[in-house]
């Protein structure tokens, strides 16, 4: 298991591991959604866990995650999930960037940055926290700089947790009242499909009748 070439197809199978998780999660998320209102007291550890590994994969976006984590738990404990997993998605992410990120052509991501970003050292902490606020694909460039540059990995953990940390803070705190506004989006949908497919049902969703 030493061999470079396991380490290499290893890293590169947990990379496209949680590429895909990633993938389903945004994608099903109703589904995920209600299985963490339903699982009991070892929600928070599942949630906590899908979050890091959506955070840690590649132009994932965990906006939805961070809003969803905030109307289940609430705002204190969903930003306390937010940020844990995002602690744990910043280790993950670093540990397989530093064999995965031969894959992504990083000279050429950096050539695309603004010329603001570029006035700073590549690498330097200063250049990661710039180049992640930038939206998209901002995260993926920082994570992948900080391995291929060999950035320390606490430099790595405080950059990305010191601008994705408020930021799911918020959608944390505000999850409540987005998420009411999603489900009226869903109650008018399931409406429309109910009328014209009679045979077909939406699983109601228990905040969908509270008053914004």
């Amino acid at each position: 298991m030493n061999h470079p070439i396991v380490k290499r197809l290893a890293a590169l199978a947990l990379l496209a591991a949680s590429f895909a998780l990633a993938g389903f999660v945004i994608a099903k998320q109703p589904y995920v959604e209600h299985l963490l209102r339903t699982l009991g007291p070892f929600a928070m550890l599942l949630a906590i866990a899908i979050f890091a590994v959506v955070a840690s994969a590649p132009f994932s976006v965990t906006d939805a995650l961070a809003i969803m984590n905030g109307a289940i738990f609430g705002p204190v404990e969903g930003s306390l999930i937010n940020a844990i997993g995002l602690f744990v998605a910043a280790l993950l992410g670093y540990t397989i960037n530093l064999h995965a990120s031969r894959m992504m052509d990083l000279d050429l991501y950096l050539s695309r940055l603004p010329r603001w970003v570029k006035r700073f050292p590549v690498g330097s902490p200063l250049f990661l926290l710039c180049v992640r606020v930038i939206p998209g694909f901002g995260g993926t460039i920082a994570t992948a700089t900080a391995a291929a540059f060999r950035v320390p990995v606490w430099v790595h953990v405080w950059t990305m947790c010191l601008i994705a940390i408020p930021i799911c803070t918020l959608l944390a705190i505000f999850g409540d009242r987005v998420t009411v506004f999603v489900h009226q989006e869903e109650h008018r949908a399931r409406v429309y499909y109910e009328l014209h497919h009679p045979h077909f049902r939406f699983h109601r969703h228990p905040k969908a009748t509270s008053t914004p």
